[in-house]
């Protein structure tokens, strides 16, 4: 296809952006065909007359820049407009065509929503990852990390998202959500995401994050007790959990205090890889507040935000295509 003047432009200035880099990462590291071999069944196929479906390819990328971008339908149609390095990711030259409208990502959304292919995405990605043999499948790291839903009850409805609730972090309050997340301890690569209301303790979801196949896990001091819970019991896992701040700090100062003082240390040394999907998540991809009304529809992006984030750490950790890392 012939490049149009802005394309010719855009190519030859002479700095990078980091918006340019870290979409090229993207690019070479998203197992783009299998995802359009997962998705395709269920895209509107051409029937009769009328406007035909946009390309599938030309949807996801948008659906993705979205997610890693944390914008809203009308925010990634609006960028697609203003952005040049966006527009190349997408495929779009507005020279030729108009971008694909916010309505049109709506009904996109949707589709996977209403097939489960959100949870797909991930499976797939990191099924991707696996043969790469980036996940090790020897030992699982779990967590959770809220997420703030708005509060404000100015809709039709005039109240709150009713499967949202209120947790206590520290002495601090917070509405919204929990994302529940078991990672691989060696890669620090998310497996399973759950999503929860606030209000759901850690401890009740550690069973459900693990694959199955670990022999150890870890967890913080908010999981205290899980070998012991009937659903834990029997299981062929060794349980190694932090001990609570207040017998930490309690500890005596001898040959055995310190012993567990760098036991304690050693473990929270681990469990800080949790720390970096997170760090995506919240930080790279913006997402620190539920863009929707209820715990379906947000877990189902979760799935999406997750699988990138892995795509993401993999990036930057191994090499992968030979890419590049984004920053």
């Amino acid at each position: 296809m012939q490049k149009s003047f802005s394309d010719l432009e855009y190519s030859a200035k002479k700095k990078l952006t980091r918006r340019d880099r870290f979409l090229a990462e993207i690019d070479s590291v998203t197992p783009w065909g299998k995802l359009h071999k997962l998705i395709e069944p269920f895209y509107p196929k051409v029937e009769g007359a009328g406007r035909p479906p946009i390309g599938l390819a030309r949807m996801l990328r948008m659906y993705v820049a979205q997610q890693c971008f944390g914008l809203s339908d009308e925010g990634i149609e609006d960028a697609i407009y203003d952005s040049q390095s966006i527009r190349a990711f997408v495929g779009i030259d507005l020279g030729r065509e108009s971008a694909p409208d916010a309505t049109t990502l709506l009904k996109f959304r949707h589709l996977l929503e209403a097939n489960g292919l959100t949870r797909q995405i991930f499976d797939t990605i990191n099924g991707h990852l696996a043969e790469k043999g980036l996940m090790m499948r020897e030992g699982t790291i779990v967590d959770a990390t809220l997420i703030a839903a708005p509060p404000s009850t100015k809709n039709k409805n005039g109240k709150r998202d009713p499967e949202m609730h209120q947790s206590k972090k520290g002495n601090d309050w917070h509405f919204g959500m929990k994302a529940h997340v078991g990672l691989d301890a060696a890669s620090g690569l998310v497996h399973t995401v759950i999503g929860t209301a606030g209000n759901v303790a850690d401890v009740t979801q550690a069973h459900a994050l693990l694959h199955g196949d670990e022999t150890a896990a870890l967890g913080d001091a908010g999981y205290q007790g899980v070998g012991k819970r009937p659903e834990n019991i029997g299981k062929s896992v060794t349980w190694h959990v932090a001990m609570k701040r207040s017998k930490r700090k309690a500890l005596p100062n001898n040959k055995l205090g310190r012993l567990t003082e760098k036991l304690e240390h050693l473990k929270a040394s681990v469990r800080a890889k949790v720390e970096h999907p997170v760090h995506v998540i919240k930080n790279l991809f913006r997402h620190r507040k539920t863009r929707y009304r209820g715990l379906a529809k947000n877990t189902a992006q979760l799935f999406t935000l997750f699988a990138f984030a892995n795509l993401v750490l993999a990036g930057r950790r191994f090499t992968i295509n030979e890419s590049r890392n984004p920053f």
